[in-house]
Order: C-alpha cells, then structure tokens, then sequence
C-alpha cells in the first residue's frame, strides 16, 4: 500500500499505522528547527514506515535514524528512505536497548502509542501495538521522555493525545531533567509538544 505523506510517497502494509496527513506538521515543524540545530543525526522514536522523520530529513543532507519495535518498520522505513533520498539506520527494539548511552542527537521526534488500553476498540482498522499506550495512555509515552532526557542536545517534538492532559503529564516526567517543554501546537487528532535541553553541555542524564 501506498500514500503520499507531503511530497513523498511512503510505503506501508497492515502491520503499520497509515501515516496521517496531519502529522506533516510535525515534520514541518521539524524541518524549521534544522535548520538552527548543531549538525548531526535526526532520531525518531516509535518511527513506523519513517515518514514523519524522512519528510523532516529529506534534503537537509541529515541522517536519520529510525527505532521502533516492529521489524516490519524497519523494512519500509529503509524502502522508504530510498525512495526519499534520505539517509537512514534503522533499529528494531526499544529506544532504552538499541541507543547507545553516550549518542546524543540534536533532533528528536517521537509518535508514541498514546491511546489508553480500555480505549484501542474505538479504533479496530489500526494494528493494536501501535496504538495501545497501557492503562493511562502513557506507557510509550515515558519510554520516549526518557530516551529524550538521555540522548536529546537540542530540541525534540513530541507527538501526544489532543489536549492538554498528556502534554501536562509530561511536564511533570521531565522535572530533574535537563530537558524543559515548551510550546505546544494543537490540532483536532493530536497534540505536538517541544522539549528543550536546558544545558546541551550537561553530561548525559536518565529519568
């Protein structure tokens, strides 16, 4: 299967979710940032076919790197960025087992699951583990904000439910962190959240 996700066409299959048009504005805003940002790979977390990270690398001459569970992913992202012109790594397991502790990346962008367990039968045509959160929503959630305090040296975006509960909730996972959040961006399907490294010469720290 294929759709356009902005100007690039993005394969996926069944296993995957299919990329949501608005989710281009993560990538947009992504792209935006780039260009400020210190030189160095882009890491996107829970990537799925990689579209989000390849629309926001894609002609930047930036590396992408693409973790997420499903080795079907790491399949597609890879077709993927060969159809983009992107570089790209790919690595299949969770964000704390397949990054080393001493990377450290200017860009991070992360789309974890964040629909609470009770809540996944109101949305039965999208594969359950990439959308299943746990009890609260938020198990995926706090890999990422973890993975994000460790590796981040300069701005993250974070994809969250709509509204402002998550958004809120993350606050409070960052506080002892060297990573502070920042704007927020709503839209009808989602919430993206900036983090910001306080230091970006801090020594590496975990959650």
């Amino acid at each position: 299967m294929t759709v356009m996700f902005g100007v690039l066409r993005i394969e996926y299959d069944e296993s995957l979710l299919v990329p949501r048009e608005w989710t281009c504005a993560q990538s947009l805003w992504a792209r935006e940032l780039l260009v400020d940002l210190p030189a160095g790979d882009v890491l996107e977390l829970c990537s799925g076919a990689g579209h989000i990270g390849l629309l926001a690398a894609a002609d930047t001459g930036r590396r992408l790197v693409c973790v997420d569970i499903n080795p079907r992913a790491a399949d597609y992202a890879s077709r993927n960025a060969l159809e983009a012109a992107v570089m790209i790594e790919t690595r299949v397991g969770r964000a704390r087992d397949v990054i080393s502790p001493t990377e450290r990346f200017p860009m991070i962008i992360a789309d974890p699951p964040w629909v609470s367990s009770q809540s996944t039968p109101l949305f039965p045509t999208d594969p359950l583990h990439a959308i299943d959160g746990g009890a609260d929503g938020l198990a995926v959630v706090r890999e990422c904000v973890a993975a994000i305090s460790a590796h981040l040296n300069g701005v993250a975006l974070l994809q969250l439910a709509p509204g402002d509960e998550q958004a809120d909730a993350v606050c409070g996972m960052l506080v002892g962190s060297q990573v502070v959040a920042g704007e927020r961006r709503h839209f009808e399907r989602g919430t993206l959240l900036r983090l910001d490294t306080l230091d970006p010469h801090a020594p590496l720290g975990t959650l």
